[in-house]
């Protein structure tokens, strides 16, 4: 029998759409030709009643016609394929359209399969639409779908999904949704896309042209809808507000801001009090209805992470080195130096917070596990125990110098804090300056009351130079060298093998020294760290300068894949434990971990490789039908593979990125941060 997924192959278009029993029934009535001494597959087609060969297209617009009739009920006298639509004297062929009940001559809907990418399709069924006059247009390329209501000529603003044969359109509009709704109809599952996605669609189709700030206003939205999700979340009767239920466009402008306004007040901090959205009102409705079935919150941090990492580096175009540190690569750090939850931990230069929220995370599941609770959904809106939201409020401090950076990484604090959070907007390694910061009244309004906690863990109450945490990790900007003579001048690395002050320092450099200021004696740290820094015969002085303060615990080389597509630039991480009489007793020779990662994680055009199934053929995991209530099988991932269930899924049903770094959810192999664990007790260090 001859198989869908191979007339397919090498093309743009792809299965996923659609559901095992229509690709079957379509691949049951293939029939062969010989044609010019090759084999063509043909079908019969229901909508045109003769034989049609099938190309790429075709499949999918047999397939999409099988679901119009069984899932939609459609009637085949509703329905025309190949519809000439004409554009003066041209005439193009629409791919299947609709007709209105009442008027059987009327388009109703359109339905464009023939372009495989989405801008291209989306262009193309605009001008069906507004050559026809249908008020409703679909694209599709077997992977991704996107319904669409034509509001006028220029606007054409996303739907959840399309009537049926008995409803009308406002039904779909004014359908009222809980949170279990967001839930089963997330549009990142049910269309097969991203967050990024929309918002790159978002920009091309509406942001480009609005004059405002695309950073600040995607925030805003995303900030509220965080908040309309949440307070759903605790209260599952609640209807959601961040939605358009039919409102005029002034209804919908007034209603978002009155949320908007709410968040603020709930997550203090991240934008002023007198923060107004900008977007027109017409422009509002577009985004609004292209966010509103996207569900945020979710038991991994992917499905905001990407979209933020996107915004930042965009606004930012990663000129300091700003490049976000992969979450495996993270969660192998976190697993290393283990953070309890009566321990203080830091990020020096925090970026969107990756390592303290996964830090938080890490040792939530050890609260949870020790109150007998389900550690399943940690970034979810339910309430958490006090304990969590106690060591977030307490414990957990990050410090960065963008701002940007440092709202994105509040927000995602403050929720975990439940409103309160210690991330800082402050120079890391210009840490003379900090009092001038301190004494702005407008720094003190959003900061301040992480300050306070913050100076309690100083180890000289006069000077910000040195602190008492437990434990920092951190990923310090590789770009750019600190030429400022006041700056060098504080800093033992500022110097060169002479004793004499340099003219420049690497950044990452004076990093390295800063970072060993905030720890306490027997105090442990993790840095990323250009590879460069272990090898270069140059660098030999500082590698005597981290020796001379700590114990070296381990260097774990990372793949040259692991930061593209920002960067080729081959990394290192850095494990060290300050010397201590009690916790790292100070000795001369001593062995040290190391390792070398071996997968890749992406390929060379920075696109994550997943875990198959037949890599783990014993590894028990749910199919893409089995997942849980919360779960989101796609998550957030530029591109989804095309057979799901080829994939291992982890116990929230994301995809797993194929490395070697530690044991995902005890379905892959145990890695690096086991072997390193394994020798960390071996050598009886004070944190294991």
């Amino acid at each position: 029998m001859i198989r869908l997924s191979d007339i397919l192959k090498d093309t743009n278009f792809k299965l996923t759409q659609f559901s095992q029993d229509k690709i079957k029934r379509l691949e049951e009535s293939i029939f062969v030709k010989e044609i010019k001494g090759k084999l063509v597959p043909y079908t019969n087609c229901l909508g045109r009643k003769k034989e049609i060969k099938l190309t790429p297209e075709e499949v999918i617009r047999q397939l999409y016609l099988l679901v119009l009739i069984d899932d939609y009920n459609y009637p085949l006298e509703r329905m025309e394929l190949e519809y000439a639509v004409s554009f003066g004297r041209e005439k193009k062929r629409a791919d299947i359209v609709i007709f209105d009940k009442d008027k059987l001559n009327a388009p109703y809907i359109m339905v464009e399969l023939k372009k495989p990418k989405l801008k291209d399709g989306k262009e193309q069924l605009k001008s069906y639409c507004n050559a026809t006059g249908a008020p409703i247009g679909v694209w599709s390329n077997g992977d991704s779908i996107s319904y669409y209501h034509r509001k006028d000529p220029n606007y054409f603003e996303d739907i959840p999904s399309i009537p049926n044969a008995y409803q009308k359109l406002s039904d779909i509009l004014e359908e009222r949704w809980t949170i279990d709704d967001l839930v089963a109809k997330d549009k990142l599952v049910t269309e097969r896309k991203s967050l990024k996605d929309l918002i790159l669609e978002m920009e091309d189709e509406v942001l480009a042209n609005a004059g405002v700030d695309v950073f600040e206003e995607l925030f805003k939205l995303i900030f509220t809808k965080l908040y309309d999700e949440m307070e759903s979340g605790r209260n599952r009767n609640r209807h959601l507000e961040f939605r358009n239920y039919g409102d005029t466009e002034i209804e919908l402008k007034n209603k978002i801001q009155r949320i908007f306004d709410q968040s603020k007040k709930k997550w203090e901090g991240v934008f002023t009090d007198d923060a107004k959205i900008m977007l027109t009102p017409s422009h509002l409705s577009v985004c609004v209805s292209s966010l509103q079935d996207v569900k945020l919150f979710n038991s991994n941090l992917d499905v905001v992470d990407e979209a933020f990492e996107y915004l930042i580096n965009k606004s930012s175009k990663g000129e300091k080195g700003q490049y976000f540190t992969p979450r495996y690569v993270i969660d192998m750090c976190v697993k290393m130096l283990n953070p309890k939850e009566d321990e203080t931990i830091i990020d020096t230069a925090a970026g969107s917070c990756g390592f303290p929220v996964h830090t938080i995370f890490h040792v939530w599941e050890q609260i949870m596990k020790d109150e007998g609770l389900d550690k399943s959904h940690l970034f979810t809106s339910e309430h958490k125990p006090s304990r969590c939201t106690d060591y977030v409020q307490d414990k957990v401090f990050a410090i960065d110098f963008d701002e940007k950076a440092v709202r994105v990484g509040r927000t995602l604090n403050l929720i975990a804090g439940d409103g309160q959070t210690n991330v800082l907007h402050l120079n890391t390694l210009d840490y003379e300056r900090w009092d001038e910061k301190i004494d702005d009244e407008d720094w003190q309004d959003i900061y301040f009351e992480g300050w306070k906690k913050l100076k309690k863990l100083k180890s000289n109450k006069n000077s910000n130079r040195d602190f008492r945490f437990d434990v920092l990790m951190a990923n310090p900007p590789f770009a750019g060298d600190i030429k400022e003579s006041r700056i060098l001048a504080k800093y033992e690395l500022g110097k060169n093998s002479n004793g004499k002050y340099q003219s420049k320092v690497g950044r990452d450099i004076l990093f390295i020294e800063r970072n060993l200021d905030f720890l306490k004696p027997g105090g442990r740290m993790a840095i990323v760290l250009p590879q460069g820094r272990f090898n270069n015969s140059s660098d030999k002085r500082i590698r005597e300068f981290i020796a001379e303060h700590c114990r070296i615990l381990g260097v774990i080389g990372l793949h040259g894949n692991v930061f593209k597509p920002h960067t080729g630039t081959k990394t290192s991480v850095l494990l060290v434990q300050k010397w201590d009489n009690t916790l790292c007793p100070k000795v001369e020779d001593y062995p040290i971990f190391f390792a070398t990662m071996q997968e890749p994680t992406k390929d060379n055009s920075g696109e994550k490789i997943y875990v198959r199934k037949k890599d783990y053929p014993d590894a028990v995991t749910k199919t893409v039908d089995e997942i849980s209530d919360y779960a989101n099988p796609l998550n957030n991932y530029d591109s989804v593979p095309e057979n799901l269930d080829e994939f291992l899924l982890d116990t929230h049903g994301h995809l797993i990125v194929k490395h070697d770094l530690f044991n995902h959810d005890g379905l892959t192999k145990d890695g690096i941060a086991e072997a390193f664990i394994g020798f960390a007790k071996k050598e009886k260090l004070s944190f294991f």
